[in-house]
């Protein structure tokens, strides 16, 4: 969804020629594996960071154009927001000091922004939720000015036929309706590219499912929806209930979301594709001139536009990435679990800790999809969005013994994962000196039981206690984590409470 799309609107024709050309492009995918045309294994790897604009109040500023052109540089976008901004880090190659030079270049690009936010009296907040957004800030008059948004959400929208209804049960339960797909811009999260050979997409991708409820305990980063305590990682819940086009006649009938986390293991990148379009109509039928069928017989490489367009409108959490540079395809893996923040320390230790234990887990001759039921995983998920770092997990028992244990995720990062994460960065030659630092900062946290979503619900609640109501509570809160994130220490170091 980053190139701009620009229509008037879609007929009948539209979406029968562009399931046609999707099947044609399929079709040209299935060649490009089978003929071994992708690029070479390079172990690259990219970072994407979703951010936030909030005032020295801590509530939110509508001004991502104006802080865009005082930033002038290529590697910041736009977002669904007005108030949301993203960073996009050149791909890297995994191995050395690899983490290190991102960290150096997250900070640096961030402390940037945020000085040019600064002239227009706002700051720059690296969070899973703003947690002063309101209800009356995700309205469509706060879109970002950009086509493809407004058309987005005007498909999304078509294709439900009525408003939104956002229902979450949590510590509190938050119910309301919404007219737009905005509420989905509360959702700021960190993307973690891998770009994988064909021969290892699915063990990559299953390796990234099966991890991807502990990256949620681990990572939680957004308790708060509208001024309201749900979920300790609210994001999923409320991402899917935001671009849901399924009517409750629909969701009744077991007619699958646009945000998805998968419903089987999979053998190949092509099932991925081809599930999507099974399963997902069309909402942006925009058809490119390109033939890939032809160009294939020319021997020439597709860009396959409408197999990638109609794929960045199913939300996966791990979603399949079809790329094409200087007419070399490739394929990547695109984790999307993860929350923005709480500091730059923190994105890399997920990040380290993400790219270890999926390199080990694919790595690995007894595969943890061949020893856990999909369905566990995607409980994991589910648990872990709920509770944060207390959630309670399934994984397979060590050892030949077999079998499922339900065990707390802090005690399977330490015992087990932690160390298979070790592996995997040193299969990757990761510097020991990065390697250590980064995964002992997920050791820390899980000896402290500290992450972002437990800090924001402890000051929050100390706010109140000192006599604060919500709105000013929910305030000091966001003021005292910018502050915070901009110095630097991680999460875990961080006491709770406001100034």
């Amino acid at each position: 969804m980053g190139e701009k799309v620009v229509a008037d609107g879609f007929g009948p024709s539209d979406r029968q020629d562009y399931r046609r050309k999707l099947r044609r492009c399929l079709a040209g995918l299935a060649r490009l594996l089978a003929e071994k045309r992708f690029d070479r294994p390079r172990n690259l790897m990219g970072v994407e960071i979703e951010l936030n604009l909030a005032g020295p109040d801590g509530l939110p500023r509508m001004l991502n154009g104006p802080v865009l052109e005082k930033i002038a540089s290529s590697d910041f976008q736009t977002e669904l927001g007005m108030f949301n901004l993203e960073v996009n880090i050149a791909p890297h190659q995994l191995g050395g000091r690899v983490f290190d030079r991102l960290a150096e270049e997250i900070g640096t690009g961030i402390g940037y922004a945020d000085r040019k936010a600064a002239e227009l009296d706002a700051g720059v907040v690296m969070i899973g939720i703003l947690p002063t957004l309101t209800q009356d800030d995700l309205v469509p008059g706060n879109l970002s000015a950009a086509d493809r948004y407004t058309l987005l959400n005007d498909q999304i929208l078509a294709a439900r036929g009525e408003d939104f209804t956002l229902d979450i049960h949590g510590v509190e339960r938050l119910l309301c309706t919404s007219e737009s797909i905005v509420p989905e811009a509360a959702c700021t999260s960190v993307q973690l590219h891998l770009q994988v050979t064909p021969a290892r997409f699915a063990s990559v991708w299953n390796a990234a499912q099966a991890v991807s409820g502990i990256q949620i305990a681990l990572g939680a980063n957004a308790p708060f929806v509208f001024g309201r305590e749900v979920w300790r990682e609210s994001r999923p819940p409320l991402f899917q209930q935001a671009t849901d086009t399924r009517p409750p006649e629909l969701q009744a009938q077991g007619v699958r979301p646009r945000t998805w986390f998968g419903e089987r293991w999979v053998d190949s990148v092509y099932d991925l594709f081809e599930e999507n379009l099974r399963y997902f109509p069309a909402l942006l039928p925009l058809c490119d001139e390109e033939d890939p069928l032809l160009l294939l017989d020319r021997g020439e490489v597709p860009r396959l536009h409408e197999l990638v367009l109609h794929n960045g409108t199913v939300y996966r959490w791990n979603r399949p990435v079809y790329g094409w540079v200087d007419g070399v395809p490739h394929l990547r893996v695109e984790n999307r679990v993860l929350p923005a923040g709480p500091t730059v320390t923190d994105v890399i230790a997920n990040a380290a800790f993400y790219y270890g234990l999926v390199r080990s887990l694919a790595d690995d001759p007894r595969p943890v999809w061949k020893r856990l039921a999909f369905e566990d995983a995607e409980a994991n998920f589910d648990t872990a969005c709920r509770h944060g770092i207390e959630a309670e997990v399934r994984w397979p028992r060590a050892g030949r013994a077999g079998g499922v244990t339900t065990l707390p995720a802090v005690r399977l990062v330490l015992d087990e994962l932690l160390p298979l994460a070790s592996a995997g960065l040193d299969a990757w030659h990761i510097e020991p000196a990065d390697r250590d630092f980064y995964l002992g900062v997920i050791e820390q946290r899980c000896l402290r039981r500290v992450n972002g979503a437990s800090w924001q619900a402890d000051t929050f609640h100390l706010a109140l206690d000192s006599g604060l109501d919500r709105a000013a509570a929910l305030a000091a809160t966001t003021r005292r984590y910018r502050t915070l994130m901009h110095e630097g220490e991680p999460v875990h170091t961080w006491p709770p409470g406001i100034d």
